[in-house]
């Protein structure tokens, strides 16, 4: 059973700072590519940062210089720092990673969502 917990939503004004973890856990055998997507009121879900195992990252052109996806794979976990913050970054947040279970099974595995909502 492999599963991934995200921590790290909440509300804060415009022009502020987040941190989002995701931690994944369960019977794992390789973790590869780890991203972060969100989706918006009436819209739909879409990738914000990714980054491969070996560190490669890419980000939405909205997002550019604002956020930094990051790993620890000492830890299983995958982070997104968000600064510099604007209304419409409002959304929930979905961690997503490839992963390869005690079986070598491979699939891709959601988190729950958390949700982030920045003031004016």
């Amino acid at each position: 059973q492999v599963q991934l917990v995200e921590s790290g939503g909440g509300l804060v004004q415009a022009g502020g700072s987040l941190r989002l973890s995701c931690a994944a856990s369960g019977r794992i055998s390789s973790i590869n590519a780890m991203g972060w997507y969100r989706q918006g009121p009436g819209k739909q879900r879409e990738l914000v940062a990714s980054i491969t195992s070996g560190g490669s990252t890419d980000y939405a052109d909205s997002v550019k210089g604002r956020f930094a996806i990051s790993r620890d794979n000492a830890k299983n976990t995958v982070y997104l720092q968000m600064n510099s913050l604007k209304p419409e970054d409002t959304a929930v947040y979905y961690c997503n990673a490839d992963i390869a279970n005690s079986a070598y099974r491979r699939r891709h595995y959601w988190g729950q969502g958390t949700q982030v909502t920045v003031s004016s």
